[in-house]
């Protein structure tokens, strides 16, 4: 059997001999352009063309020496398409699943545990060699046994001692310390805010590779022309037949919010009834987003005590890869009886004789925080909330959850986005297990009659529950009275409380000036504030304030 499943497209047309050579490269065109608009992917391959006896020789040899691609998630793990299917030793809900069929990928041990697509993770009670039906000479009959069986538990157990804070030690001490260190290269008489703008060596050739990357993207495009307008709306006297209410005022809200957050992003008016000291007492005011520090362990929510946490995920997962390339008990290739403990019954009823089994590499049952980074179809259309329940499909694994959108950036602080970006790239953020091998991942809608709609699509980024996802708010304020470099600012607190707990908070404005806040004026929430420049009476004073967010805890196989 092959070692790897892929599938390939190809295109290949025939006749075309009563055309001239200029009618023939229209049609050629003509047919480009229809593979295009209906999304048809022959995977960078050019479409074969039988006009002449010399060109079916031509097409057999292209179809020979077809380069062959192997899926990242698959060519690292052992998977099973089955050619039988049979429950045995049934119980009150679960019984003994026996699937045989031809071992793929890279073998099997019987330690790991085997995924089966929409039902979860399972262990290996044994597995016995079965004849081959394709040879002659197959060795029969082999058990293998697991001898050290991994864990089923997907989540952690909560200690509720771990909350409790303790006097730090020496070695706290000294990893604060090695923290602060970083040796950094910089031109004689550069001054600590003109290096923090410099780049390393390693972060120059990333940003050069990726600037060729998108100057090869952009040549490669080509001209399409627009397409014909059609009338889609024949049948005018049925058009309210399927007309919901109610479902287009939700999508109009949320239109409307998307399209707010777009013109005047993250700007919020500061509550008249509610003192702003509490409505924001979460948030925090930074000097620079980019530069500024942020403990990625303090305030974690309850969920984060449920999951796993790999230290140095990249190391650990070329570690774990290369145990996974050694040799395994039973080989790729081996027609094989394989029996699968504590399987639903249901499973039963809603599979065929045919499914596909997936192994697991250490640690890949336990959840954790994945990062998707993903990028919006073109044929996607709508908004598309931050924490609204979405399908994922990552690598072999398909699961319901509730993301959160950021963006797609270097820094070790990223802003979070309200709604799916239409344009660009953005990393979707949500609780899932954890995935050691290169995945690609697409988010999907489930709409209300059952059917799924394409959103986006993209690939695994990290499993990191590390990463600081941050949300902004800007309150806003008018410049009443302005004298060069100094300005009485209302609308932006309404009670001198609030303005003495946001004193030293910097301030901007959308011109580009910075500034502090010097004192209070009156009791309605005036304020005289200096800044570095002189400001216009039509200028908008801001404060960007910040807190952490985490994704929503929802999860369950689809």
């Amino acid at each position: 059997p092959p070692k790897q499943w892929y599938q390939r497209r190809v295109a290949i047309t025939a006749g075309g001999q009563s055309f001239s050579d200029k009618e023939f490269n229209i049609q050629k065109k003509q047919f480009s352009e229809i593979l295009q608009k209906n999304n048809f992917s022959i995977n960078n391959s050019k479409v074969q063309y039988m006009r002449q006896a010399s060109d079916f020789d031509n097409v057999l040899w292209g179809l020979v020496n077809f380069k062959h691609h192997t899926l990242g998630f698959l060519k690292d793990r052992g998977y099973l398409i089955t050619s039988s299917v049979e429950m045995q030793d049934t119980g009150p809900e679960t019984g003994t699943l026996v699937v045989r069929g031809f071992l793929r990928g890279q073998g099997l041990d019987p330690d790991q545990l085997l995924h089966i697509p929409g039902q979860g993770h399972f262990r290996i009670s044994r597995i016995v060699t079965s004849p081959d039906p394709f040879s002659e000479n197959s060795n029969t009959g082999i058990v293998y046994e697991p001898k050290n069986p991994a864990s089923l538990d997907m989540e952690c157990e909560v200690n509720e001692m771990d909350a409790e804070q303790t006097w730090p030690t020496e070695e706290d001490y000294e990893q604060a310390e090695e923290a602060k260190k970083h040796i950094k290269r910089v031109p004689k008489g550069t001054s600590a805010y003109q290096a923090v703008w410099m780049l390393s060596d390693d972060e120059e050739e990333e940003e050069s590779g990726m600037e060729d990357e998108e100057d090869s993207e952009e040549e490669s495009d080509e001209e399409v022309e627009e397409e014909e307008e059609t009338d889609y709306y024949k049948d005018s006297d049925n058009y309210d037949v399927h007309f919901d209410a109610e479902e287009e005022a939700e999508e109009m809200r949320k239109f409307r919010e998307a399209c707010e957050d777009e013109q005047f992003p993250d700007e919020m008016d500061t509550p008249i009834d509610m003192a702003a000291r509490i409505r924001f007492q979460k948030y925090r005011g930074l000097a620079s987003f980019r530069t500024s520090a942020w403990d990625p362990q303090e305030n974690l929510p309850r969920d984060y005590a449920r999951i796993s946490q790999i230290r140095n995920f990249r190391h650990v997962r070329k570690s774990l890869l290369r145990q996974s390339n050694t040799e395994k008990p039973v080989q790729a290739g081996a027609h094989v009886d394989i029996y699968i403990s504590e399987v639903p019954l249901s499973l039963r009823d809603s599979t065929s004789s045919t499914i596909t089994l997936f192994s697991l590499l250490p640690h890949e049952q336990r959840l954790s925080v994945q990062h998707v980074a993903q990028a919006r179809h073109p044929l996607s259309t709508g908004t598309v909330k931050g924490k609204e329940q979405l399908l994922a499909q990552v690598g072999f694994r398909r699961y319901v959850v509730k993301p959160i959108f950021s963006q797609h950036t270097k820094s070790n602080k990223h802003k979070m986005e309200r709604f799916m970006p239409v344009a660009g790239n953005f990393v979707a953020s949500f609780y899932a297990p954890i995935t050691l091998t290169e995945s690609p991942a697409v988010l999907f809608k489930v709409e209300e009659d059952g059917s799924v709609t394409l959103l986006s699509t993209g690939t695994l980024l990290s499993c990191d529950p590390d990463r600081v996802v941050c949300k902004r708010v800007v309150l806003s304020g008018h410049p009443a009275k302005v004298n060069k470099r100094s300005a009485v600012v209302r609308y932006l607190f309404y009670n001198r409380e609030d303005i003495a707990y946001f004193k030293p908070v910097q301030v901007r404005t959308k011109h580009g000036r910075r500034g502090h806040i010097k004192e209070a004026l009156g009791t309605h929430g005036h304020c005289k504030i200096t800044f570095d420049k002189p400001i216009q009476q039509s200028d908008t004073v801001l404060i960007p304030l910040y807190k952490r967010v985490f994704p929503k805890w929802h999860f369950e196989y689809f």
